[in-house]
């Protein structure tokens, strides 16, 4: 395979993390690589170490009409013609895309300049972009077997890989559960992202306040916080006698999960993947204004395995969570069971699946999708 790997990743962490661990893995086998992204995430160029980093222009339409794509696409009409020019300077063996509109400029070059291409979907519905350039990218790399709105033309060029995480999740995948006994202390994990946050600060001490007492002297909570919402989740939790440690953000997110009993939060596609690989029980509250609900046909994957609990965000009322908690504690043996469940939806072999098929792709192996043999005949 002749030239770098460029990877086309931005937007939000659910973009970008499964970007990382590719490059950790592609790093591993001796590729160069390339990241193609907007300028919100050049600052974390410390995520990929060694490699070419361009920020090219993008937007994202707003809304779901006309207006707001014709308002787009000046600049994303730029950010095609300076990712046309970097691709020509590179001259990369493929380009892999992580959807999101940052993605765009970059694998509408490629496609221009007949690179082989591959998108990657994380979630369990097909992103609007990876809809977009599905008909014309030479792969489909998927996370989950039948994504939403996949096209029936384009199901031959479907590759189940699961969805890559970084290298200190897949450190965390043999911790065993720690299984909860009737008097044990419970370690809870209270996490929602810098957008979901807000709603964990507001419903979860409440919840936990309306918990007997004897659950309550149990408890050990470490809870992801905003600033602003910290002194009074520490207030109420200190006035309930509870046990909880507060950060707004830990770097060692990947141990905390290994350590829970139970993980509270959204239901991104990293995350779910994280809970998959190590192994973990949760209640997941869906972002309610995700794109096309991802958020909630995420959940509704591991839910429907017997390996998490979804509360719409509607739903998630102080009243809500304490029933559901009083009941798990109350019957630990359940947690236990969606702990093993969690496990079992686990793909730890995703970021393995996926650089190999991106290799694949650059020294054209892949003859199924560079040539549509199987959809042409």
């Amino acid at each position: 395979m002749q030239g770098p790997v460029v990877i086309a990743a931005g937007g939000t962490g659910g973009h970008l993390f499964p970007g990382q661990a590719l490059a950790q893995e592609l790093a591993r086998r001796g590729r160069d690589i390339v990241l193609m992204t907007d300028e919100r995430v050049k600052r974390f160029d410390s995520l990929f170490p060694g490699a070419d980093i361009y920020a090219v222009p993008s937007a994202t339409p707003s809304g779901k009409g006309i207006a707001g794509l014709v308002k787009a696409a000046p600049v994303l009409f730029s950010g095609v013609a300076k990712s046309f020019g970097i691709l020509g300077r590179v001259k990369p063996a493929v380009v892999i895309g992580f959807g999101g509109y940052p993605t765009l400029p970059p694998l509408a070059a490629a496609l221009l300049r007949r690179i082989p291409t591959c998108v990657h979907e994380q979630n369990a519905v097909l992103g609007r972009v990876n809809r977009l350039v599905g008909p014309y990218v030479h792969a489909i790399a998927s996370t989950f077997p039948s994504p939403r709105y996949l096209r029936e033309t384009d199901k031959g060029k479907l590759v189940l890989t699961g969805n890559p995480v970084r290298d200190a999740v897949i450190q965390q995948a043999d911790v065993p559960y720690d299984r909860l006994d009737a008097d044990a202390r419970i370690r809870l994990l209270v996490f929602g992202g810098s957008q979901g946050a807000r709603v964990m600060a507001d419903i979860v001490p409440g919840a936990l306040t309306r918990l007997p007492e004897s659950i309550r002297a149990r408890l050990d909570v470490v809870q992801q916080c905003r600033p602003e919402d910290r002194e009074r989740v520490e207030g109420a939790y200190r006035v309930a006698g509870i046990a909880a440690e507060l950060q707004t953000f830990f770097d060692d997110m990947p141990a905390r999960i290994a350590s829970a009993h139970l993980v509270i939060g959204r239901s991104g596609a990293s995350t779910m993947a994280e809970l998959g690989i190590i192994g973990r029980p949760s209640i997941l509250v869906p972002l309610p204004h995700s794109l096309d609900n991802d958020q909630k046909a995420n959940a509704e994957v591991l839910a429907g395995e017997g390996a998490a609990w979804m509360i719409e965000q509607r739903d998630f009322t102080e009243e809500s969570l304490a029933e559901k908690l009083a009941d798990l504690f109350a019957h630990p043996e359940t947690l236990n069971g969606a702990a093993a469940a969690a496990k079992a939806t686990g793909q730890p072999q995703a970021v393995k699946k996926l650089a190999d098929l991106v290799e694949e792709l650059g020294r054209g192996e892949f003859r199924r999708a560079l040539s549509h043999e199987k959809a042409g005949g």
